[in-house]
């Protein structure tokens, strides 16, 4: 394992041992079995699922969507090589939005759809501490750090906006959405039935009925030890027929995304971490969906249909069999990953889930002076993009 100069955080309680608490930036290429294994179980521990941060995950990524090696993985663990306690991909940033500015930022790919780090339940606020008090002193960090697709009120954007207050600073949502969430004590055909209109379940019956006519409609699901790489294959053919391959941005369009692609589904599979669904017409698929389990929660990654059969809708009637996830008592709720109004999701998901981008001042006083301007620009910004109000609204004010 290549380890860049720690740096130890004094003055922070130690949790483990007696040993100072530290922050390494690790290489994700070369990682030690003992750093492996103990990045595993920050997974199993966190008080936040999130797969993009596991390693089965973030290390392909790294390794494959970061040909410039921009990103840092950082790593706080028990300077005694104790547990780690949390684990977050960082970037340095010249430019924020048009501005040149230069700052920090969680590193993403346009695949990685939620921006938490890896944090052990409890340390929240202690992670957050050492890791905005390493930024403080690293050469590299500037203004501010950019934290993007947080649970918004959930543990760790709880903690950070304390810790920030604790710095006095605070914690600034620049920009929020919601996106569609599964999560419900009903069973599947309950909820199936209270979240879709009787009107269009009717519909959907007779879409079903009309496939069956055309075929042997069947729906599969990959089994541990079932062969991988033809669901694969399969699922990155489907993608590439539809509007995405017309847009270059499938998959398959790109040697470094499908790599990726197949690299993290497999980590998934040894992981026993993926689902990954079909409905198939005589034997060929029309719908397929990629699901990540990571207990309590679940994160519906990716799907895609074939548009040739698009009058039947075979992506929804996948969804339909896809409820079933409300049946497996590890999981208490699926995170769609999609984006916010999207028409096949939203149509039977009926939860939602906010996510917030926050900004966190760097403790040095020019950083506070390019943060302070920085949030007066963006002031500025809003109210001048902020719509006029319509002639109704003038007259209802009194």
């Amino acid at each position: 394992m290549t380890v860049h100069p720690a740096f130890p955080v004094d003055g922070v309680p130690v949790p483990t041992g007696g040993a100072p608490l530290t922050v390494r930036v690790v290489d994700p290429l070369s990682l030690s079995d003992e750093m492996a294994a103990a990045w595993d179980a920050l997974a199993s521990e966190a008080s936040e699922p999130n797969p993009f941060t596991e390693r089965w995950c973030l290390q392909s990524a790294l390794h494959l969507l970061d040909p410039d090696r921009r990103a840092r993985l950082v790593i706080v663990r028990d300077g005694s090589g104790g547990p780690v306690i949390g684990a977050m991909p960082l970037a340095a940033a010249t430019r924020y939005g048009r501005l040149p500015l230069r700052h920090v930022t969680g590193w993403a790919h346009p695949n990685h759809f939620h921006g938490a780090p890896l944090v052990r339940a409890g340390f929240e606020s202690l992670f957050w501490s050492i890791l905005l008090g390493w930024c403080d002193a690293a050469p590299w960090a500037r203004t501010l750090v950019h934290l993007p697709r947080l649970t918004e009120d959930g543990p760790l954007h709880r903690a950070l906006v304390d810790v920030a207050r604790a710095r006095g600073g605070e914690a600034v949502i620049v920009h929020g959405e919601e996106r569609a969430l599964l999560e419900s004590d009903l069973s599947p055909d309950a909820y199936w039935d209270a979240a879709v209109r009787a009107k269009k379940r009717k519909e959907l019956r007779r879409q079903a009925n009309r496939l069956a006519e055309q075929g042997v409609v069947a729906f599969r699901r990959w089994q541990p030890g079932e062969p991988l790489d033809p669901w694969l294959d399969a699922f990155l053919a489907l993608e590439a027929r539809g509007w995405k391959g017309r847009a270059g941005s499938a998959l398959a369009s790109h040697g470094d995304t499908e790599a990726w692609f197949r690299a993290v589904l497999g980590g998934a599979a040894e992981a026993g971490k993926l689902d990954l669904r079909a409905l198939d017409l005589d034997g060929r698929p029309l719908a397929m969906l990629v699901n990540f389990l990571s207990p309590p929660g679940g994160f519906s990654f990716k799907t895609a249909f074939d548009e040739d059969y698009a009058r039947f809708s075979p992506g929804v009637l996948l969804q339909q069999a896809n409820l079933d996830l409300l049946d497996d008592a590890r999981i208490a709720w699926v995170d769609s990953c999609a984006a916010p109004d999207h028409p096949m999701i939203d149509s039977v998901w009926r939860e939602r889930r906010r996510l917030v981008w926050v900004n966190v001042p760097l403790s040095g006083t020019a950083d506070r002076m390019r943060f302070a301007a920085l949030r007066r620009i963006e002031t500025l910004w809003r109210r001048w993009k902020r719509p006029a109000p319509s002639a109704a609204e003038i007259q209802d004010q009194p």
